[in-house]
């Protein structure tokens, strides 16, 4: 069983990483063209690249694994010859369920230890490519300042070539320039940047003196400008996101915002009780109005006190009411970035499980479906891979949302998982059909008919 899984294993995850790879390829591949970066950092970027989508393409590996395994099995009649030996189902995808929990474990560690770190560096020099030349940075309708010496804005771009061409000197000399062209483009060597213009103008004029005014028709402008730092700087931070840290990372941060709330409720409750007696903490911002909106028709109604002390309590209410507002605000952005972190160390860890449970739905779906080879056991496990990646991301909406908790969020898609593959585990092991469908009377006499004809 163990030799029976773990080349189709091999297979199907290199088949998955080579299409994930090239599409991530296609829509990478203008980070870094032009940009004059040597082959090794290419490379380098690619392969940082790789992380993310190794840790998508185990999961569905295993299912379609485990899928086109016990299909064979099935259709060579293995699966009945163990079943007339008097070996169980549950003993034969024993192994397979083993096989799911070794990779389970493996991208555990994956996803806690290499998987941030590789994350991690590749923003990094995602952003430093980014940042090494400004001639991919230039947008039609926006104003480019990054140029040394001028400031820019083009009305439109057809590949390298730009159109409508405006330039402004930044020097705070006597003259000001400005450059006007038709078409132009902007290329790079070693040290410096080489803007070529065509079928334009230069206007200068001293700032001094007004009437000093020059026009200069060109049919080819060619500016030169030396640039210090073309190369790639390569940057060292310690700012990571969520996905680029480790789970012990990712706690720490959570206690940090739970110690934030905690303080800000410690305010909130002192506040209430200099405004109102009452130091009880309200649940919501609506409750918290609620009960200052009472505490105003008590002060309202009361006739002891006089005129100037209800005056001081009304502007403590008022400044309370203030106080709410933003602290709850807080509240909610603390709870949101503290629940952002706990859908990442969920996912972690329900990701993994999932290869657990694609095992458990991949063996009877295969001796279900039986033939159909390699096309369609990628069909199937690609389908019931997109529901579950659908409800995963669904569930992470909701959670980062504070809509469900972390818990709830990541671990909805495994439970129905879990229902679905044991369900077509029980009806493969009792040898029951998964479902039955009663056709109508009618149709059933037109298929007996066909029968006997």
């Amino acid at each position: 069983m163990v030799k029976e899984l773990f080349m189709p294993f091999i297979f199907s995850l290199l088949v998955i990483i080579f299409v994930l790879f090239v599409q991530f390829l296609l829509r990478a591949i203008d980070r870094f063209l032009g940009k004059g970066l040597d082959v090794i950092t290419i490379l380098e970027y690619l392969l940082l690249n790789l992380a993310w989508i190794i840790a998508l393409a185990v999961p569905m590996a295993v299912l379609i694994t485990t899928l086109l395994a016990f299909g064979r099995l099935s259709e060579d009649n293995e699966i009945t010859a163990m079943r007339t030996a008097g070996i169980s189902f549950l003993t034969i995808i024993r192994p397979a369920l083993i096989f799911g929990l070794a990779v389970c474990l493996g991208l555990v560690y994956f996803n806690n230890f290499i998987l941030p770190e590789m994350n991690f560096r590749a923003r990094m020099l995602s952003g430093d490519i980014y940042r090494k030349r400004p001639d991919m940075q230039i947008d039609p309708g926006h104003f480019i300042g990054n140029i040394p010496d001028y400031g820019m804005i083009i009305g439109g771009k057809d590949g390298d070539i730009m159109s409508d061409v405006r330039i402004f000197s930044k020097t705070t000399g006597n003259t000001q320039t400005s450059i006007y062209s038709k078409t132009g483009t902007l290329t790079t060597i070693a040290d410096a940047l080489v803007l070529t213009l065509f079928n334009g103008e230069i206007h200068e004029l001293d700032i001094e003196d007004f009437n000093d005014y020059r026009r200069i028709q060109f049919t080819k402008h060619v500016i030169t400008l030396s640039v210090e730092n073309l190369e790639l700087t390569r940057r060292d931070t310690s700012n990571r996101s969520d996905r680029e840290m480790t789970v012990p990372m990712m706690l720490e941060r959570r206690n940090n915002y739970r110690d934030r709330i905690t303080t800000v409720n410690q305010r909130l409750r002192k506040s209430f009780s200099r405004a109102t007696g009452d130091s009880t903490m309200p649940v919501s911002y609506e409750s918290a109005m609620d009960r200052i909106h009472e505490y105003r028709i008590v002060l309202e109604k009361d006739t002891v006190q006089i005129a100037s002390q209800i005056r001081v309590k009304e502007r403590r209410l008022r400044t309370l009411e203030r106080q709410v507002a933003n602290e709850f605000n807080l509240i909610h952005s603390y709870m949101k970035n503290q629940n952002r972190y706990g859908v990442e160390i969920h996912k972690k860890f329900s990701l993994p499980v999932a290869c657990v449970l694609f095992v458990l739905l991949g063996a009877p779906l295969g001796v279900l479906a039986k033939k159909g080879g390699f096309v369609i056991g990628t069909s199937i496990s690609f389908g019931f891979f997109l529901i579950y990646y659908l409800l995963l991301i669904s569930g992470e909406e909701m959670a980062d949302r504070t809509i469900v908790s972390p818990t709830v969020g990541m671990w909805t898609p495994n439970v129905i998982l879990l229902l679905i593959a044991s369900y077509l585990t029980f009806i493969t092991a009792r040898e029951r059909a998964p479902f039955r469908i009663n056709w109508p009377a009618f149709l059933n006499r037109q298929k007996k008919q066909k029968e006997t004809s």
